[in-house]
């Protein structure tokens, strides 16, 4: 599968890697491709090429966008038509409210009028993107959203990136669920001091 990343940070770039090793095709869209971290992600495979949004945006079937919530407006503007793309919103509005809308989520689907489009790893740290396992324990991820494609692709590709499972929690009325979770992972992992590995494991009888 062709995916393109939005944010080479720490979330886009571990998850490139991931999906790098599952396989994938990744296209980086990026402002300046001489950047440090664009340079890692393109000498780590040849399944890597970067190009500017637009392009990597319109070539890929899925979009990943991993920015700082303020960051929203511009990466919208610069994706062209994707009404019919995947897109995968793994930003946060913590803090901060891209307004006039109530989080990132809400922002990229007026702006984009994606059909597609669901909130997927964003409740977490890197860290656990770059090791999803404790002991012998994988941890869960969550995706949200209305669209059943939109959350098989991201289901299927938190697999491709070990964790155990991707929990369905709703559809869009449930994306701020999600932007609550992450702040309260990020609560007890920075407010709390409990550490940035930590990790969240639904458990059942």
């Amino acid at each position: 599968m062709k995916i393109a990343i939005i944010g080479t940070g720490n979330i886009g770039g571990t998850l490139a890697k991931a999906w790098l090793s599952a396989g994938h095709e990744i296209l980086l869209g990026v402002r300046d491709i001489e950047s440090d971290s664009v340079q890692q992600l393109l000498n780590a495979s040849e399944k890597v090429v970067a190009k500017p949004i637009y392009e990597a945006a319109q070539e890929a079937e899925v979009i990943l966008i991993a920015v700082p919530g303020q960051a929203v407006f511009d990466v919208a503007k610069n994706l062209g038509y994707v009404a019919d793309k995947v897109i995968i919103d793994a930003m946060n509005s913590v803090g901060r409210k891209p307004e006039p809308y109530s989080n990132t989520f809400e922002a990229l689907k007026a702006l984009t009028r994606c059909r597609h489009l669901v909130k997927c790893f964003n409740s977490t740290g890197w860290e656990n993107m770059a090791n999803p396992v404790y002991g012998n324990t994988a941890i869960d991820m969550f995706v949200a959203g209305s669209s059943q494609r939109g959350k098989d692709i991201a289901i299927n590709l938190a697999n491709d990136a070990k964790f155990a499972t991707c929990y369905d929690i709703g559809g869009d009325d449930k994306v701020q669920l999600l932007e609550d979770f992450a702040l309260f992972w990020i609560n007890l992992a920075i407010m709390q001091r409990q550490g940035r590995n930590i990790a969240f494991k639904l458990l059942k009888r």
